[in-house]
């Protein structure tokens, strides 16, 4: 799934306002970004910079205010809202530093979410489940609830979740954020294998130079636009 020039997410010209009453405020503005199908790209940039409004216009969580974002030929920023909703259910994983896991559900349950949006049996989301648990390597803890894993666990949980659909990309906001360095290491291992060993296609928005050095590419937001370098 890529659009013609070889490039599986285009960008282009992307300017994005939120107003607070009267007030504009230009968050992103003339933003262009190509990622190839497979590339592990890293994102960072100051707080504040726009790297989670990137992150939320690349996965249909909002609009952009004037420009274009195309993801393996397909129109997202034109889309309507349906068909919004059924194109994010089917292409894009999202995985958040907070885990974001629904404490009465089994880690099971939480991974087995997104597959309630479609068409499988229950026989079916449950091998898609125990195959999402396999790849990170939690089947042993399958039916643990959220308070019995560790931090580290809770987060595999979330990336299986992220996978279960095989989307087309995964977006990590602050994956490690709120994990110490070995636990967090072993979450950056995982994308790099989910990356290399299964070709998935990954960006991440991360503050931690650490995380980005894992990444194949890392680009810079600063003020609302891209650097291939970190600003002065």
């Amino acid at each position: 799934m890529t659009t013609n020039n070889g490039s599986l997410v285009r960008v282009r010209d992307v300017d994005k306002v939120f107003r607070r009453g009267s007030e504009e405020i230009h968050v992103l503005t003339g933003l262009s970004l190509e990622v190839a199908q497979g590339e592990f790209l890293a994102l960072m940039g100051p707080s504040g910079s726009g790297k989670s409004t990137l992150l939320n216009l690349l996965g249909g969580l909002d609009r952009v205010t004037r420009g274009t974002v195309e993801i393996g030929g397909d129109q997202v920023h034109a889309m309507s809202d349906r068909a919004l909703a059924a194109w994010r259910a089917r292409h894009i994983g999202l995985v958040f530093q907070f885990y974001n896991l629904l404490p009465v559900l089994t880690a099971e349950r939480n991974i087995e979410l997104p597959l309630l949006l479609t068409h499988l049996s229950r026989s079916q989301r449950k091998e898609h489940v125990k195959v999402a648990l396999e790849a990170v390597g939690l089947h042993h803890r399958s039916r643990h609830f959220p308070r019995q894993l560790s931090g580290g666990e809770q987060q595999r949980v979330g990336i299986a979740r992220a996978i279960v659909t095989d989307p087309t990309i995964l977006l990590c906001d602050e994956p490690t954020g709120d994990l110490d360095r070995t636990s967090g290491d072993e979450i950056l291992n995982l994308l790099q294998a989910l990356n290399r060993e299964h070709g998935k296609t990954i960006i991440m928005v991360t503050h931690d130079p650490h995380a980005s050095h894992r990444a194949s590419r890392t680009v810079y937001l600063n003020k609302g636009q891209l650097f291939a370098e970190a600003p002065e």
